[in-house]
């Protein structure tokens, strides 16, 4: 970070993000454990879980403007007390009509803690040590992700208790927010649009569009993958343990390498990486240790993508287009998470076992493609 500035300003949204990640790592595989134990077929839990993005994306484009009116601070904590709101809801209905309701809903109020903290981030750090400031973003991240899967080791994954765990978990994660006594101003740019951020950084956005569509996949299906390759429910919830350690681990290496080579590279590598990594899962014993290490490095790579990525995005814009670009990145990774679930659904539940990992191979491979292309234009 800059000299002036420091890391003090950082530290409570490091602190809020690490708490938001066990929040997310709690939640997420939720849903899709507790329809798959009531015998909801695959195809309609990866829509379920695709609402969420469609809730997400209505609403990222706005959360720069109502920042920049209500204050980044108290929005993400509106935004964390409705979250919790929806949680008690979810423990107490079994409606599965009303679990699409919620979690559009949910989908509205996830995204902006997630939106204000990328921000955040970027309009503080220094340009030297961008890559390693989002890199340490995405292992706090990382880490919360990683305890939300342990956590429900104490709590169990059926029933209610889980949803309200939750619950809590977000009335906590509002705690080192409460301290912040002033946090960056939040303008976004009024010319700025989507279709120019699109134009700029193409295949940035195709990046993250493929990680979103990747990892959603893996936190919607990964433990449904464990339980169809004849693992206990509680190994395979742990396995997205293991897709999350990956990040701890890699995640701060990748992005001291993104601060001393060209971005660009980093993240075609890490796509490439990915898409073998992915393709390899049908080929490995679920039995043995070596799905654990192949899980491992994917989770810390792909994870990378769009860490490496949120760099990119603040060493190309500035002021106010740093805002909109910020909600552009969000929303085409949240659309790759909606169309995720539905695509490693269908794979899984039309070919088996390989349909799983051999979908998100060609995401990742066709985006690795588009990023080395991308290295023909001016840096």
């Amino acid at each position: 970070m800059t000299t002036a500035v420091g890391w003090r300003p950082l530290l409570p949204i490091y602190l809020t993000c690490l708490g938001y990640g066990v929040l997310a790592g709690t939640g997420m595989p939720l849903i899709p454990l507790a329809l798959e134990h009531r015998g909801v077929d695959t195809i309609t839990i990866g829509l379920i879980e695709a609402v969420w993005g469609i809730g997400m994306i209505a609403t990222a484009h706005r959360i720069p403007a109502i920042a920049a009116r209500l204050g980044a601070v108290r929005l993400v904590l509106v935004a964390l007390l409705c979250g919790a709101t929806l949680d008690v809801t979810f423990a107490f209905t079994e409606n599965l009509a009303l679990w699409f309701v919620l979690s559009f809903l949910s989908g509205m109020v996830s995204g902006v803690p997630w939106v204000v903290s990328e921000i955040w981030i970027n309009i503080v750090v220094d340009e030297r040590q961008r890559g390693r400031a989002t890199a340490l973003y995405s292992a706090i991240m990382a880490i919360g992700l990683a305890m939300g899967p342990l956590a429900l080791q104490v709590v169990g994954v059926y029933g209610p208790q889980p949803f309200l765990t939750c619950a809590a978990f977000a009335l906590l994660v509002a705690l080192p927010l409460l301290l912040v006594h002033e946090a960056p101003a939040i303008a976004p740019d009024s010319e700025g649009g989507f279709s120019k951020i699109v134009l700029m950084v193409p295949a940035l956005l195709i990046c993250a569009l493929a990680c979103g569509l990747g990892e959603q996949a893996a936190f919607s299906f990964l433990p449904i993958y464990g339980l169809k390759a004849g693992v206990p429910a509680e190994t395979a919830v742990l396995w997205l343990s293991a897709f999350v350690i990956g990040n701890i681990a890699l995640q701060w290496p990748i992005g001291w390498v993104a601060d001393h080579v060209d971005r660009r590279v980093v993240l075609a590598t890490c796509a490439l990486a990915s898409a073998g990594l992915t393709a390899a899962l049908p080929a490995i014993d679920p039995h043995s240790q070596a799905i654990l290490v192949v899980l491992v490095l994917w989770g810390g790579i792909s994870f990378a993508i769009y860490a490496v990525g949120l760099a990119l995005l603040g060493q190309r814009f500035k002021g106010g287009d740093i805002a909109r670009a910020n909600a552009a990145l969000t929303s085409i990774y949240t659309f790759g998470g909606m169309v995720g679930p539905p695509i490693a659904g269908s794979a899984l539940e039309l070919l088996g076992r390989p349909g799983f990992g051999l979908s998100l191979a060609v995401v990742y491979g066709f985006a690795g493609i588009g990023a080395l292309l991308a290295l023909r234009r001016p840096g």
